[in-house]
């Protein structure tokens, strides 16, 4: 008998029935047990049956995070190593040496993401329940991954909701170098190189969720004039030079991810200086462009998360609507924008109904012609509709 159990309120039971992974405080009516934080707890409905089995955190708004609804089911070494297993094996027919390797709830694993940088792995552990057991996890992995070493990088935000600080180090196994060499297909099938710093990178390193994204915009590039806004290190913009764009212009307003760009090209056989890159404010530059005439025949828009919360979603629409109004007045007629959205709280439908403004507002006709979302390594469980957070449009103007 685990040593907590949750009992949720008559009527709040649906969710859980229905296999969604996140029980809400509210939805509580009473713990009753030794409720320690991170701790195993059954979940009981308010006539004491049993629902599920997870992990509990009174510090969080999320208050149980749901691990298995098989009663029969015990948390122990064997559990992780079997979710462990299936999430790595979900992912052998995924070409190429990077990719997510553990997508959190959408491998049933709530809490635990990880991704694989060739011979290494970074981990991210973003709940309490996961970083109780990161050490042991890490060991698992190497021993089901082969990878020489596991980097953690638990430095974001929402660890704070969990009572938890910023962590970040060596896990198990060999510290990875300063840079590890990744490699993606460009869209004629040859490989591109890309450095990975995972210590101080966005996010664990690299934007893995873009890859096919990537080769999919490069399609349209060839003989054009490619502005790529929130460049980063450039992978958008390699993937077009490849594809025989006629030149790239990359912003970002970091230094050190422009100079990583600048390198990205020459290791893929570029001449950097073929193409043009802009450290600056992504929306200053747009409207100076604008009133210099500056014209682009490709724009790809993909910014930052702008709504990390609920609240956040009014003025991130009014960002993203301002974003793609002033791409639209620099297209070219028949120009090609592919933007993009990371907000999880905006949804494909309401960043649908952002661009079709931003149109309206540019005085420019658009059709939609290709829509993109997260790659095959960042798969949405039925059950946890939340864990599909990327989507993006390919539209042409008239």
């Amino acid at each position: 008998m685990d040593p907590i159990t949750i009992v949720i309120k008559a009527g709040r039971e649906k969710p859980i029935r229905q296999r969604h992974p996140w029980v809400f405080s509210g939805a509580i009516e009473r713990t009753e047990g030794r409720a320690e934080n991170g701790a195993i707890a059954t979940i009981a409905g308010s006539d004491g049956k049993f629902l599920a089995r997870g992990y509990y955190n009174r510090h969080s708004q999320i208050t149980g995070r749901i691990l298995t609804w098989d009663e029969t089911e015990a948390i122990d070494d064997a559990f992780w190593r079997r979710r462990l297993e299936r999430a790595i094996a979900l992912r052998k027919n995924i070409a190429g040496d990077a990719c997510r390797l553990v997508y959190s709830e959408s491998d049933g694993l709530p809490g635990l993401v990880v991704d694989r940088y060739g011979p290494w792995l970074v981990m991210q552990a973003l709940t309490l329940g996961i970083d109780r057991n990161k050490k042991r996890i890490a060991e698992w992995l190497i021993e089901l991954s082969g990878a020489r070493g596991v980097f953690e990088r638990s430095d974001v935000e929402v660890r704070r909701k969990e009572g938890l600080e910023p962590a970040t180090g060596v896990l198990a196994g060999e510290a990875p170098p300063d840079r590890i060499e990744i490699r993606e297909s460009a869209l004629d099938g040859r490989p591109l190189s890309f450095e990975v710093d995972v210590r101080a990178g966005h996010k664990t390193g690299f934007y893995l969720d873009q890859r096919a994204n990537r080769c999919a915009v490069a399609r349209w590039c060839a003989g054009l004039d490619v502005l790529n806004v929130f460049s980063y290190t450039g992978a958008f913009g390699v993937h077009a030079q490849a594809a025989g764009a006629g030149r790239v212009t990359n912003i970002d307003s970091s230094a050190d991810a422009l100079a990583q760009a600048r390198r990205h090209w020459k290791l893929n056989g570029f001449d950097a200086n073929s193409a043009e890159f802009i450290e600056a404010d992504a929306f200053h530059t747009l409207r100076r462009f604008r009133e210099e005439g500056r014209r682009f025949d490709l724009i790809i828009l993909d910014p930052p998360r702008l709504a990390a919360t609920a609240g956040q979603v009014d003025r991130a629409a009014r960002a993203y609507k301002d974003l793609n109004m002033v791409a639209l007045q620099i297209l070219n007629p028949g120009g090609l924008l592919a933007t993009f959205s990371c907000s999880g709280h905006i949804s494909a439908d309401l960043f649908q109904k952002i661009v079709f403004g931003a149109a309206i507002d540019a005085g420019r006709g658009a059709c939609i012609i290709e829509r993109f979302t997260q790659g095959p390594d960042h798969p949405v469980a039925l059950t946890f509709p939340e864990a599909e957070y990327l989507k993006g449009l390919l539209c042409r103007t008239d």
